[in-house]
This record gives structure tokens, sequence and C-alpha cells, in this order.
């Protein structure tokens, strides 16, 4: 079906094609040709999909390092599957993938060693009736007075940091008596993602963005420098807030549909090369983008969000690929791509999008490609969505590489003809 698509592109002299429909007419892809390994690799570069073309979902917008855009699952997802086939993702973050697929009324199964994936996850499949939830969050009760276990000071005002604490303490003692119920896990999914950032709709003073909590000793510099103390925040109304921000685009229907996914979802917290609860030739396309060497240091952006859900995060960072070297990533993905081919449905696909490594010194689909094939799929080609920038989006700072462009890097394989 994918090949059918790209075949429709025509090669001219310039290695240049256009497809050729008048949807596409003004739309320009290059192919290119690689040797990667002695095999000849078909490289299709073009703006596949932008954030222009199809708004995502707000029940997306909750922040998580190194996460993609929903864009980019989507494409994936409506031109490899129908509904109700099952769509994975064994590197889940934040759940881009499954939330996307479970939008799209497919079946769905996120993997993640990091527990904090499934806390930012599964909460969105159940969505909650605002006013009910507003009631229910009004009988949660707050302390004053309640410091945290370790010094917070710098991030939170005091009374702001005895609420948060009296809500730890309250969902922490509910998760020990296996109590939690939709209510209770969705505040802790928009809580999680709450607790710092860059404006006033967070519970701490100005710091950095959410996806990135900095170290005590770096936010008291930030303070000095912006010459800032905390204020007062009120976390009820935060958490009610972004719930309407979250929820805003979801509709009667979508909420009915997500809730009857949620009913056969599957969240699994295991190494993505061991997951034994997946059977034999089940899934239909894997979109997922894995962990890059040692590029994001999952404990460190991570350490307030562990300690407010009890989670020992530095114990998880020893579970989670942080591979220094090409070689020691390899052998790890070479492992996932071999149980990849194993849950994968005869005719299933697998995207996998990578990365340029060390300011595009190292392309990791020229290491990926040979792990998927020795692995049994069959390679279809590797796509690069290019995305120019507007001026106002450089104004925003985003400047990915000297040409103004941010570029996703995706191989793809099929298994089976």
């Amino acid at each position: 079906m994918f090949l059918e698509y790209l075949e429709k592109f025509e090669l001219n002299n310039d290695n240049d094609t256009l497809f050729q429909s008048e949807k596409y007419k003004n739309i320009k892809t290059t192919i290119r040709t690689k040797n990667i390994e002695d095999l000849e690799v078909l490289y299709y570069i073009n703006e596949f999909w932008t954030s222009k073309q199809r708004q995502a979902n707000s029940l997306h917008e909750v922040s998580y390092r190194a996460c993609f855009k929903p864009q980019l699952p989507h494409f994936f997802i409506e031109k490899l599957t129908k509904e109700k086939d099952i769509v994975y993702d064994p590197f889940l973050g934040r759940g881009t993938t499954i939330i996307e697929a479970a939008l799209m009324n497919r079946q769905i199964i996120g993997n993640d060693i990091n527990p904090l994936s499934k806390i930012l996850a599964a909460p969105r499949l159940l969505i909650p009736d605002f006013n009910k939830l507003q009631e229910y969050l009004s009988n949660i009760p707050f302390k004053k007075g309640l410091k945290a276990d370790i010094d917070l000071s710098m991030f939170y005002h005091p009374d702001t940091e005895s609420e948060i604490v009296s809500l730890r303490n309250y969902i922490l003692t509910k998760e020990k008596n296996n109590e939690l119920n939709a209510f209770d896990k969705w505040i802790r999914m928009v809580a999680t993602n709450r607790l710092t950032g860059h404006s006033k709709g967070f519970f701490s003073v100005y710091t950095m963005p959410p996806n990135q909590a900095v170290l005590p000793e770096r936010q008291i510099k930030i303070n000095e420098k912006r010459n800032q103390k905390p204020e007062y925040r009120n976390v009820k109304e935060l958490i009610l807030r972004k719930t309407k921000s979250l929820i805003k685009n979801i509709t009667h229907v979508q909420q009915k549909q997500l809730k009857e996914i949620n009913k056969t979802a599957v969240f699994l917290n295991k190494d993505a090369r061991e997951t034994s609860e997946i059977p034999d030739n089940f899934v239909q396309l894997t979109v997922t983008s894995p962990p890059f060497l040692d590029v994001v240091q999952y404990a460190k952006d991570n350490w307030l969000r562990g300690w407010f859900n009890g989670i020992e995060i530095d114990e998880v960072e020893k579970r989670i690929t942080m591979s220094k070297t090409i070689d020691d990533w390899t052998n790890v993905m070479q492992k996932v791509f071999d149980e990849l081919f194993r849950i994968t449905k005869q005719g299933g696909y697998v995207a996998f999008e990578v990365g340029e490594v060390k300011n595009g010194k190292i392309k990791l689909e020229e290491y990926v490609v040979p792990l998927g094939i020795k692995s049994g799929f069959n390679l279809l080609g590797v796509l690069i969505n290019e995305q120019k920038f507007t001026k106002t989006a450089n104004i925003w700072g985003i400047k990915n590489n000297k040409k103004g462009t941010n570029s996703n890097r995706i191989v793809l394989f099929k298994k089976g003809e």
C-alpha cells in the first residue's frame, strides 16, 4: 500500500519528483539513493506532514523530553492501518503514537521502561466530565504548613508547596491501597505535567520548560539572575485550567471512542527487548523513536516528576538504554528489532524514527537499516520529512540547522511481501 503511494512519484533528470495529482501538484519530492552496507537505499525527502497541514488534537499537549509531533504517527497510521488494527510503541514516552492511534480508532499497545510514561499516557483515554472532576478535586483535602521531604523552596511558594505535598500524599496513599480511580489518575497526570515550567500556568516560579526540570542549585541561580522568588499558585485551579486545555478539542464521539479503546488498551513497563505479553504476529504497525545514545538524561530531567509520583528515578535510569557508544546502542537495538519482528503481523510495518546525533556526524538510519534487515524485515526506504519554518517560527528560535528546517528521519520496514 505504501509502496504504491511512493511509486506515484515520477523521477526527472534533476532527481526531483512531482506527485502527479491535483491535490499534490505543488509538492516537490526529492528521491535520493545511498549505499548502506552494499544495499542501495531509497531516500524520500519532502514536507510530508506539517503542523499547518493538520492541527494536532489538544489531548497531546503533555510535555515530555525528546518527543515527536502527532503528525508523524498520524501519517503512517492513516496510510498503513485501518480501524481496529493494532498500533504499538515500544518506547512510549508521553504517548504520542498511542494517543493518536486511539483518536483514529485503532487498538493500542504502549510500552516504556519508565513508569512515568503510563502515568502520562493512560489517563488520557478516559476523558473526565469537567464538572464532575471539578467537584471531585474540590473534595481532596489540602493541609496547610506541609513541607516536602526535600528542599523545594527555590521552586514553590510555601503555600503552593503544602498543596503539592497534600496532593502527593493523597495520591500515593490511594495507590498503595490500590484505590486510584479514573479521576485520581487524571489529576495525577495533569499535576505531574504542571510541576515546573516557564509561565503562570505551572505550579513553580519561572524555570526551564516543563519537559526538563532543572536541579535545585541551578534554579537558585535562575532566581538570582531574574531577581525572582516563588509566588503562590493555586494547585487545584491550575489543574482545572490545564484540563480545559487538554480536552477542548475532544468531541463527545471521540470521548466514547477513547473509552471503548481503553477497554482493550495494553500498557507495559518492560524492556523493549522482552515483551512476552505481546503475542507473535500480532501488531499491524509500530511507530516509535528510541533513546538516542546518551543524548537525553532521563533521571536528571525527570527527578521532580519522579519525586511527586514516588518513583526512584535513578533506579529507572539504570534500566533505560543509555548507550554511550554506537556499538552498544546497535547491540541493544538489534534485540529490539528481533522482538519487533516476532510481534509484527505478516504484512505489518515498523516506522522507526531516528535522529542525527552529534550535530549530524552520526546518522542513525545507517545503523538501523542493517539491524531491521538482519531481523528479517524488508526495507521500504528512508523518509525524511523536512519542515521549512516560517519567519515567525525563526523568531521563536527554531533553528535546528543552518537552512532553517527541521527534519524527521524514519526508516520504514515491512514484514513479508
